[in-house]
């Protein structure tokens, strides 16, 4: 029981994020006084689970000028991305890489080694919203070496 209410308040905390990063007009972003059509649900995932004593949610924006890239990395914690500007291209190993446009949401389940992630234009700046769901102190992101033994930074 304690693990349904912990993902429904991380849940009602995600869509208040969206729903900010949007930037909806009014009052609060979750206020009872929005129409049903100023709201839609840009991704609904399953968290791993977690321990709710320590639990943090973080916010990171991140740019890309025109034809940049990060190396090959990994996040310790689940994230959960927004893309608000142009459009980006990532790909966790073992799925297939996808391009992700402006308004489009996507997730990276914990440790997954994130082989892609860049700009998909080489003419236009991309910018998206990383939301980390973690429940212990730990560095967001880590190198992912070949030797497959992350270091901090």
């Amino acid at each position: 029981m304690k693990s349904i209410k912990l993902r429904t308040a991380i849940a009602a905390v995600t869509l208040c994020v969206g729903l900010a990063v949007a930037n909806f007009p009014g009052k609060a972003a979750c206020g009872a006084d929005h129409p049903a059509d100023r709201a839609r649900m840009v991704l609904s995932h399953p968290l791993p689970p977690l321990s709710g004593n320590h639990l943090q949610a973080i916010l990171v924006e991140v740019r890309y000028g025109p034809g940049e890239a990060s190396t090959p990395h990994s996040h310790p914690c689940a994230v959960v991305g927004y893309v608000v500007e142009g459009s980006i291209r990532t790909q966790v190993q073992g799925e297939p890489e996808a391009v992700y446009k402006a308004g489009e949401s996507f997730y990276e389940a914990p440790n997954g080694v994130h082989l892609v992630s860049a700009n998909a234009s080489a003419v236009e700046p991309a910018k998206f919203v990383a939301y980390f769901v973690c429940d212990h102190e730990t560095p967001l992101s880590m190198d992912a070496p070949q030797d497959g033994k992350g270091s901090s930074r």
